[in-house]
């Protein structure tokens, strides 16, 4: 008991030095006497444990229904961001020029999202489930349908590309392309910037599917502490940057500006896939982004992300999410343009997502929440 008791008090007071440092030396936890070695038997004992008992797979939305497109079809782009927290956004009032070109398209920036965790490994499969923060569980979630199986099985040709550290089962049942495993001279010990993804949605969009279309793009967006390797060029407007992997040597001026300029490349980005999609004669195109969760920068102490939901700072929870859509696509799907850009406050979170995907290519199941299709109050009745 003095042992946990004493544990929690270090973590308490020197969380700053011991964030940092525990991400960039991960090794190190293994070297704990003689905690480490029973917990990892322990570990090894429960995955045995499930290896022998494998969980059967649920098919999910088996009475789907969908009505193909007439015309030409519909394309939404899905942007999975990275470690992007709605308050550094200049589309949300952020003081710093950090939307330099999205803040120049018609674009709606939804300012009062949540997550659904505080890390990757949890919000990107909780946002694909149908399942809410609430009742969210991992084993469940890797053992259904997400809404991009669903959306597959209905007919639409759903594709992902990733520059992150994977889907984290997300996208097992779909194509898939993970860029970081491929060489490229924007890569660096496994990490790209996410303009790799820009020739990926390229090389997509020309090979035609002639039905509608579902392209997801996962970024290495703002992933820290090496925030300043996530820009690179024109996106290096704030300076002097941190450079050091332990954030609390350094100035925390120099934290935010490398984190800015990170934010300016994903604002380059999505701009530059808008005007790919702006040129497509093929598809009715739309791009919707969203992060997986925040990021904390030394607020009170905290530093990068992670902590348990009841204990995490807005910082960490309080997500972008912005919408664009060409016209042909407004006109094809009669989703009302001032009406989303008036619903700019409305409460939103990752829950919403598997309803707005299936809303967004007209899926009828007796799984689909027509309260939690953000689009929903904004489309023109047939």
């Amino acid at each position: 008991m003095l042992f946990i008791v004493t544990l929690t008090a270090v973590g308490a007071t020197q969380y700053a030095e011991l964030a940092s440092f525990f991400r960039n030396f991960r090794a190190v936890k293994h070297l704990a006497l003689p905690v480490s070695p029973v917990i990892a038997g322990v570990s090894l004992a429960a995955k045995s444990v499930k290896a022998q008992v494998p969980h059967e797979f649920h098919v999910l939305a088996s009475d789907a229904t969908r009505q193909q497109s007439t015309g030409r079809p519909k394309l939404l782009v899905l942007v999975v961001g990275e470690t992007a927290r709605a308050d550094h956004f200049q589309l949300n009032g952020y003081p710093r020029s950090t939307n330099p070109l999205l803040s120049k398209l018609p674009v709606v920036s939804f300012r009062q999202v949540s997550s659904c965790g505080t890390a990757t490994a949890h919000s990107v499969p909780c946002m694909f489930s149908v399942m809410t923060r609430d009742n969210y569980d991992e084993s469940t979630a890797k053992t259904s349908s997400n809404v991009l199986d669903i959306l597959q099985a209905t007919g639409v040709a759903a594709s992902w590309f990733d520059n992150n550290s994977g889907c984290k089962g997300v996208c097992d049942r779909i194509p898939s392309e993970f860029l970081f495993q491929q060489p490229d001279p924007r890569c660096k010990d496994g990490q790209c910037l996410d303009d790799v993804l820009l020739d990926a949605l390229a090389r997509a969009l020309k090979s035609r599917t002639g039905s509608d279309r579902i392209i997801v793009l996962h970024q290495l967006g703002s992933h820290g502490p090496e925030y300043f390797k996530r820009s690179a060029g024109q996106d290096k407007v704030f300076g002097p940057e941190c450079q050091d992997k332990q954030l609390q040597l350094c100035d925390r001026n120099e934290i935010v500006n490398a984190y800015d300029n990170s934010i300016i490349a994903t604002d380059r980005l999505l701009a530059s896939i808008i005007s790919q999609l702006q040129q497509q004669e093929d598809y009715n195109a739309a791009m919707l982004y969203l992060s997986d969760h925040g990021e904390s920068l030394g607020e009170n102490g905290v530093y990068l992300h992670g902590l348990p939901y009841f204990m995490a700072p807005a910082e960490q929870t309080h997500i972008p999410l912005i919408w664009w859509m060409s016209n042909g696509y407004q006109a094809m799907t009669k989703l009302n343009a001032d009406c989303m850009a008036q619903s700019h406050s409305k409460p939103l979170s990752h829950d919403h997502l598997f309803h707005s995907l299936l809303g967004a290519f007209g899926v009828q199941t007796g799984l689909y929440q027509k309260s939690l299709d953000l689009f929903s109050s904004c489309k023109a009745a047939d």
